[in-house]
């Protein structure tokens, strides 16, 4: 179901997976000028991308399904190198530092479908770290594949359905259920309608964490 919180809301969980970019970071401009460049240089149209849809997937995944398989690696290190050049025109989204500095930090992780250098390097340029990151070459298959937010429960050592995926995408979403995780969607980078969650929200200024005396993390969302 699509889900918007127009009334309080509670979730509670064991962890938190965020997304990074759209979600922690507004990094969507970035992303679009780097791909729109990208796709500029190899004569590909802009409505292609979109058709496609790179928000929210490994950067390989994309051009695989733009490109023959010779030209996917040089493309997607040229896309890397556009991203990581554009990496300083990011900034924190409402909400993100206050949420994550609450949050007690073997209960989160950020999930990715960027590589660990360019996630590391956005996180770093505004001067954040981050306690567990699973980008995008630690895992085989990407959004909406499961595979990335079960790699990072079993690292937390929480099991899937006490974790919550907080997510901007589609894809992402897609593949918090699969995983059989709650989601929390925000409406940053993509229309709402698209967007299926448990719970819809604007930014994460609306979320506010509470440790319970059992140690399970109560969300008050709205």
């Amino acid at each position: 179901m699509t889900a918007h919180s127009s009334a309080p809301a509670v979730l509670t969980v064991d962890a938190v997976l965020f997304d990074n970019d759209g979600t922690l970071i507004d990094s969507v401009g970035s992303v679009r000028r780097s791909w729109a460049r990208w796709a500029q240089e190899a004569g590909l149209a802009q409505e292609r991308l979109e058709e496609v849809g790179y928000l929210g997937r490994r950067v390989h995944e994309v051009i695989g399904e733009l490109l023959p398989e010779p030209q996917v690696a040089a493309a997607a290190e040229r896309v890397q190198q556009l991203e990581l050049a554009d990496a300083p025109n990011s900034r924190l989204l409402p909400g993100a530092e206050e949420l994550l500095s609450a949050l007690p930090r073997d209960r989160w992780a950020v999930v990715t479908a960027a590589t660990r250098t360019l996630a590391l390097r956005r996180f770093s340029t505004l001067g954040l770290t981050v306690p567990m990151l699973v980008g995008a070459e630690d895992v085989h298959r990407g959004h909406p594949d499961p595979e990335a937010f079960l790699t990072a429960a079993d690292r937390l050592g929480v099991e899937p359905a006490r974790c919550l995926v907080v997510e901007d995408a589609p894809a992402g979403l897609a593949a918090g259920r699969a995983a059989g995780m709650r989601t929390l969607a925000l409406a940053t980078s993509h229309d709402p309608v698209d967007l299926e969650a448990d719970v819809m929200i604007a930014d994460l200024s609306q979320v506010r964490p509470l440790v319970e005396r059992d140690g399970s993390l109560a969300l008050l969302i709205g």
